[in-house]
């Protein structure tokens, strides 16, 4: 379930974002599912409320999930949310960011597939 590590140098709302997507594609949560509110996942992970909602609204503008007033928050089935182009890009640039390190650290491209395999494989496949 939903992690944070306290020593990362990653802000706490970007690694519950990331948890949460993991998740999702772990099968841990599925569309429907009710998740905490943000004082009781606040509680659950010692954090402040403003970091936990900080994370949801993200969430929110990604289309993951979906909140109802006087009912929660719930995930949202995946294949009601559209592709964002914007996102892509910019995922694609930091893909490129990423692989630029790994040449530079001479990390072989078959590497790098057995990695990328390997990742795919732990979170399910990618969906089409």
């Amino acid at each position: 379930m939903v992690t944070i590590n306290k020593t990362s140098s990653r802000p706490y709302y970007e690694q519950l974002v990331l948890s949460i997507k993991e998740d999702i594609l772990h099968g841990l949560l599925e569309p429907g599912d009710r998740i905490p509110s943000v004082r009781e996942m606040a509680k659950q992970l010692l954090m402040n409320p403003n970091t936990v909602s900080k994370a949801y609204k993200v969430l929110e503008s990604e289309q993951v999930l979906v909140t109802v007033k006087g009912k929660g928050t719930f995930v949202k089935q995946l294949d009601e949310v559209p592709r964002d182009e914007i996102r892509i890009q910019k995922l694609k640039r930091q893909f490129k960011i990423l692989l630029i390190e790994a040449k530079h650290l001479q990390v072989s491209e078959k590497e790098i597939s057995t990695w990328l395999a390997e990742e795919q494989a732990e979170l399910g496949g990618i969906q089409k």
